[in-house]
């Protein structure tokens, strides 16, 4: 094992300054000391055999130059998420975001786990008998959540440097995006099911790349406190919807047969942002369960390319 033991979990008295909650290290192998939820872990080497229980985990690590080994499938699939599975290949799936398997978990021998920060402490007694376990202590919608998340597995990975990198590719990409977009330009992103569409809140990660992309992201009030998406709306109430502009993600064939359907209505057809034909159809897996600099990244490109915005990476 390349891991010193974690230490008892502690409070500390340090303040998180500039958003960083660890000590970030720009030598790859060399010892670095992680704060995590569950207190400070001590690394000291170069992992091989990384398992993400997190769909933002397994983006950051690949993105940092890491090729885990196993990973969870995403929300409303069994494998990885469309945009990330030519960037993995056959990886092996010990689980779901809702669910760890695990015996598969043990069968991948890791010699570190990322997780998310909504991992619980009896999930992670039981993976750190695995292995060494990286848990955020960031809030799952705190405004900058995915950019410290990187930094944590970039320092957990020895890969710091770049993670600081990666941050700074893309805010200087969505400021030149920004530059190009109106003041008080709306948006709302909206993930159409089979019951109806639910407006995403505007506190999760695509949101949040939306509004450092210059848009006035608004989910109108309809999505209860610390949830990440409201109720289903019925069609006679879909004039809720209505924006300068309307992200619709769908997550399956079923999404997609019920949008299809949804477009024939005059309640949808009635809306402003349809007759100015800046209703932009994107992949729900990307644009409401993913997280991460490739994810922040390609929602860039989605956005770039609905503005007409020449802004490469």
């Amino acid at each position: 094992m390349f891991f010193n033991r974690s230490r008892p979990p502690r409070v500390s008295g340090i303040a998180l300054l500039c958003g960083v909650a660890l000590l970030v290290v720009s030598t790859v192998g060399a010892a670095r000391t992680l704060d995590t939820k569950y207190g400070d872990v001590e690394v000291d080497g170069t992992p091989e055999r990384v398992v993400t229980l997190y769909e933002g985990a397994l983006d950051a690590a690949v993105a940092l130059g890491a090729t885990p080994v196993a990973a969870i499938a995403t929300r409303g699939g069994d494998g990885v998420a469309r945009y990330m599975s030519d960037r993995v290949g056959a990886i092996d799936i010990v689980g779901t975001a809702r669910e760890t398997n695990i015996e598969a978990v043990v069968a991948q021998r890791p010699d570190l786990i990322l997780a998310s920060s909504r991992l619980t402490q009896k999930q992670y007694a039981l993976l750190s008998k695995i292995a060494h376990t990286i848990v955020p202590a960031n809030d799952t919608f705190a405004s900058d959540a995915w950019q410290q998340e990187t930094r944590l597995y970039g320092a957990a990975l020895g890969r710091g440097e770049q993670a600081e990198s990666l941050i700074a590719q893309y805010e200087a990409r969505a400021a030149a995006i920004r530059a190009r977009v109106s003041d008080d330009t709306s948006a709302k992103l909206v993930r159409w099911m089979p019951q109806g569409p639910l407006v995403m809140a505007d506190i999760i990660f695509s949101s949040r790349v939306l509004a450092d992309a210059g848009f006035d992201v608004d989910d109108d009030a309809l999505v209860p406190q610390g949830r990440p998406h409201s109720d289903p709306l019925s069609l006679e109430n879909v004039d809720r919807i209505d924006s300068d502009w309307l992200f619709l993600a769908t997550l399956n064939a079923d999404g997609e047969k019920a949008l299809e359907t949804a477009r024939t209505s005059p309640a949808f057809t009635r809306l402003n942002v349809v007759k100015r034909d800046q209703v932009v159809p994107v992949d729900g897996q990307l644009w409401t369960s993913a997280s991460g600099p490739i994810a922040a990244e390609a929602i860039l490109d989605d956005i770039a390319g609905a503005l007409g915005v020449d802004a490469p990476r």
